[in-house]
């Protein structure tokens, strides 16, 4: 069946005016691509942007013959090697943030996660001595043993080369989708770029565990490749439901980042997402996301996004009581650090504390001490007759360290 008539079935497109969304919609990226369909994908491309931050992404034009290798790879690097070969690669082992991370190593929303995962990234030489402390997060790989898994390394170069222009085609898309020129967004990108990538095991576990935590991406957007049949990914629209977004074979899940947020002034819907464990019995769920970089010396100023299309915004924000979206400031306009690249390490260093005890002590204690005067922060708001907490899709961290994570 054509996608355009599958989609149209499945009616899951929602309209405009409508941030209670029950299901995540599909796009073509064929349809762009042909002058008499992208009309009606912009157009789509644009309600799944205003009303949901989520999209699966299909006909990418990525050889099949590829993702079949780099889901083989992914099951065959935590099959495969032994657990002293994947510590041999460990994150903790250089200060860039790229490595393996052991079960249950990585934090989010104040717990551990329960997954094991390896950060690779669009290849970098290693920075020098007078560079600032970011640029230790764009360096050189940690490669697993070729001996053992000849074939991993020339998979994922292949496809993060290939994601990396996939993504810069698809940003241009949204420019266009929002009413902006098709290169608005490139002054936010350095012309060696980095992007990363991860490859991440959720073993099964009793009960809902969390396989992540509830997050927001940071940056600008993130594609998921569902490496198994399991569900687990989940996103939360504004009334505060969990909607499952199920692995669906041919298709990218696409995630619009805090960064991407930001810039648009509220106008892009950045949603907050988590991944619960497989259940017992299950078998452990695999994905392999990659997420879209930015510049670190990035200024991330308000886009001039046109009048018509943030008025669709406030429609659809007025649709559900007004409600306001997360707080993203923080991270990108007003934050308490010089650049996107410290906002960017500072994150890092929060959410993997056994590379920071090793590699950036002072800033750990930095964090740390950010993190205490928010407890105090918050418990004083708490007294207050007029204070509310924030819901599970809201942040509280308006005045601490971003919690925008690389997860899925």
């Amino acid at each position: 069946m054509p996608l355009a008539h599958a989609l149209e079935e499945d009616n899951q497109y929602p309209r405009m005016a409508d941030l209670s969304f029950k299901s995540i919609p599909t796009l073509s990226l064929a349809a762009a691509k042909d002058p008499a369909t992208k009309p009606a994908f912009l157009e789509s491309l644009r309600s799944a942007l205003l009303n949901v931050g989520f999209l699966y992404l299909a006909d990418t034009g990525l050889p099949s013959g590829l993702i079949q290798s780099v889901v083989e790879q992914c099951h065959a690097f935590f099959g495969t090697l032994t657990d002293e070969q994947k510590l041999a690669i460990e994150m903790k082992n250089a200060n860039s943030f790229l490595g393996y991370s052991r079960l249950g190593n990585e934090i989010t929303a104040g717990a551990a996660d329960w997954r094991e995962q390896i950060d690779l990234s669009t290849p970098h030489p290693l920075p020098g001595p007078g560079d600032p402390a970011w640029f230790n997060m764009k360096a050189p790989n940690q490669w697993p043993d070729p001996l053992t898994l000849p074939h991993f390394r020339p998979a994922y170069e292949d496809y993060i080369s290939r994601m990396s222009k996939i993504s810069m085609e698809f940003v241009s898309l949204i420019a266009e989708a929002i009413g902006l020129e098709p290169n608005a967004f490139d002054r936010f990108f350095d012309q060696d770029q980095q992007h990363k990538l991860k490859l991440v095991k959720y073993p099964e576990r009793e009960g809902n565990g969390q396989g992540v935590g509830p997050h927001k991406d940071s940056m600008l957007t993130s594609f998921l490749l569902q490496a198994s049949p399991q569900r687990g990914l989940q996103a939360q629209n504004l009334t505060g439901e969990w909607i499952d977004c199920e692995p669906k074979e041919g298709t990218l899940v696409v995630a619009i980042g805090q960064g991407l947020e930001a810039i648009t002034g509220g106008v892009c819907a950045s949603t907050t997402h988590r991944v619960l464990s497989p259940s017992l019995g299950s078998g452990p769920r695999y994905s392999i996301p990659f997420f879209q970089g930015v510049s670190y010396s990035a200024k991330f100023e308000s886009m001039d996004v046109p009048d018509h299309v943030r008025r669709l915004k406030e429609e659809a924000l007025d649709a559900i009581g007004g409600k306001k979206l997360d707080d993203v400031e923080f991270t990108f306009v007003k934050g308490k650090w010089s650049s996107l690249g410290e906002a960017t390490l500072m994150n890092r260093v929060k959410s993997h504390t056994d590379v920071s005890e090793r590699w950036y002590p002072e800033l750990l204690a930095k964090v740390r001490a950010l993190q205490a005067e928010q407890v105090v922060g918050d418990a004083g708001d708490s007294n207050k007759d007029d204070a509310s907490g924030p819901s599970a899709s809201q942040s509280s961290n308006a005045d601490s360290v971003a919690t925008a994570v690389e997860a899925h």
